[in-house]
């Protein structure tokens, strides 16, 4: 299922009166399963950082986020997907690590698919706006 949210927001500076309202069409995409969020901006900033960094740890410290949450982040994408989109190792004399799968890089490369064409209709709806 995906799930597109629409806001109107208002700049916070005021302009001169003209043609353009100052108003735009915006909003948070989601790509949700039946247990709810699956795939959002965050998350899949999550999954490049892991591609980039080559562990979760280190994909957290990145973002300054805890590792239990992105843990519990990734074990939710991993347990929603048909197939896991991180593969993890645990630690040894080499430490553990992390690595995306070819779902996870599919699951990155159609989240921003559908960010973009979103953003395309946020913008084709505020041309729209004319009060």
């Amino acid at each position: 299922m995906f799930v597109c949210i629409l806001r109107f927001m208002r700049p916070v500076q005021k302009k001169k009166r003209s043609k353009d309202s100052g108003y735009r069409v915006g909003g948070r995409i989601w790509i949700k399963g039946p247990e709810g969020a699956f795939l959002g901006y965050g998350r899949v900033v999550l999954l490049e950082h892991i591609r980039d960094h080559g562990s979760i740890s280190a994909a957290a410290r990145s973002m300054s986020m805890s590792y239990r949450h992105a843990w519990k982040l990734v074990d939710s994408m991993n347990a929603q997907a048909k197939a896991p989109l991180v593969q993890m190792s645990t630690g040894g004399s080499g430490g553990g690590g992390a690595v995306l799968t070819d779902a996870g890089e599919r699951a990155i490369a159609a989240f921003w698919q559908v960010h973009d064409d979103c953003n395309a209709f946020f913008e084709h709806q505020t041309a729209a706006l004319e009060w």
